[in-house]
């Protein structure tokens, strides 16, 4: 996998403080946002490196070997190990054993690392007496965002994706929620000689709808009733997600009654058959202006 500069995706330099970093990822992530940049594959392949970067950079540790063993910083630990015990060896073993690796520097240039990191798990020239096993590592895990719609999660639907030039056909699980990860075991990076690759970790946005606000798998909406349907009562048309329905009105219906509507919410994920409800909220309009005999006939009313 090619280098990858974090702090030049950020453009912050390689001593900016952490309070640097979060302000220069925000920015760039509500600059290159998808909800911001609708089919923009630039936009979308930025917003995912800087949240790499800021995954990385923002947090101390992972900072520190990133900054310590550059595009190896995911094998530090094991590197780390294997200097431990190296060293062990050449201690018990005589030898001068004692000085170990002191003699390399990777912090900040006196060698390089790629090179040594490469010979030491097998990486030399045929004929060096070499014969080690070369190291295996499982590949890098990814993460990617994919935005639905209200409508696009009623029932379980297949989609390809494609993730670093690669296309990814997935199901899709009705009822799927907003901020919701699921992981594609090996989809992710590669491994190293022959090592599984890592796992794509896929994280769903779900904005809200204009006209049905979810909770849960329940949806909540406001429906519009005229002064005279709610006074005498009568049948209205509303609308859920997945067509209109008919409702009877009971008369003398009051502003802010709510009616449900079993069966008509979101599915409930991964549970065929199951759905939430769906409440209506009736808003009752007054009329803007009356005729002269319907300010007549509210009148007699008032007086009765």
């Amino acid at each position: 996998m090619a280098f990858i500069d974090y702090y030049k995706i950020l453009g912050v330099n390689k001593g900016a403080s952490e309070k640097e970093i979060k302000s220069a990822y925000r920015k760039l992530a509500r600059k290159h946002h998808p909800d911001l940049n609708p089919n923009n594959p630039e936009a979308e392949k930025q917003f995912k490196l800087a949240n790499e970067a800021n995954e990385v950079l923002s947090d101390p540790e992972k900072r520190k070997k990133y900054d310590k063993y550059g595009e190896n910083w995911q094998h530090s630990e094991a590197y780390e190990q294997q200097a431990r015990q190296q060293s062990q060896q050449r201690s018990y073993g005589g030898g001068g054993g004692a000085q170990g690796f002191g003699g390399f520097d990777f912090g900040g240039g006196g060698g390089d690392f790629s090179e040594f990191f490469n010979s030491m798990f097998g990486g030399g020239p045929p004929g060096s007496g070499g014969g080690r096993q070369q190291a295996r590592y499982r590949g890098q895990d990814m993460n990617a965002q994919l935005q639905l719609n209200l409508r696009d999660i009623l029932e379980s639907k297949k989609q390809t994706i494609t993730v670093n030039g690669k296309n990814i056909r997935l199901t899709i699980p009705a009822g799927i929620e907003n901020g919701q990860t699921i992981k594609i075991t090996g989809h992710g990076g590669a491994g190293s000689t022959g090592a599984p690759a890592g796992d794509l970790y896929i994280t769903f946005s779900i904005p809200d709808d204009p006209e049905f606000k979810r909770v849960g798998n329940d949806l909540y909406r406001t429906i519009d009733l005229d002064l005279y349907t709610a006074v005498l009562g009568g049948e209205i048309t509303a609308d859920t997600l997945t067509g209109k329905v008919k409702l009877k009105v009971a008369p003398g219906t009051q502003p802010g009654t709510k009616v449900k509507l079993k069966g008509k919410g979101v599915p409930l994920y991964k549970k065929d058959g199951q759905f939430g409800d769906l409440y209506l909220t009736y808003n009752v309009q007054l009329p803007a202006t009356l005729t002269a005999k319907q300010k007549e006939l509210f009148e007699e009313l008032a007086k009765s």
